[in-house]
């Protein structure tokens, strides 16, 4: 048996990551596009197109790939499913990093109602 993690294109544009525990993904896509479950994410949004599907041995991958990928942006999805390393690498950088100081360089931290003294009325 193996595990998958697939990325579909819904008929409205939108992506959707899944995966499936099984020999055959192309199964479970057409079980996504006969609307099988009525619940699913995919049931108002098909038909649905398969852009990629990866197979893991270990289904602990299966599910940390897929949480991972669920995660990313739209962006960082085309440039993965395109291939487009260098621009998946600058995708995944942090933008709540802080910024980086110059060497040497120190900043004071001020409040902008100068220090609050606890326990002061």
């Amino acid at each position: 048996m193996q595990f998958w993690v697939y990325l579909l294109q819904c008929a409205d544009g939108k992506y959707y990551v899944g995966s499936h525990r099984g020999d055959d993904v192309e199964a479970r896509v057409w079980e996504h596009n006969e609307g099988v479950n009525p619940k699913a994410f995919t049931f108002s949004r098909r038909p649905v197109k398969l852009l990629w599907c990866g197979a893991f041995a270990d289904p602990a991958e299966m599910v940390s790939f897929e949480r991972q990928m669920k995660g990313w942006t739209r962006a960082k999805k085309e440039a993965f499913v395109r291939g487009d390393w260098e621009k998946l690498k600058e995708l995944s950088k942090s933008r709540t990093a802080p910024p980086v100081r110059e060497r040497g360089r120190f900043y004071k931290l001020t409040h902008p109602g100068g220090p609050k003294n606890e326990g002061s009325s």
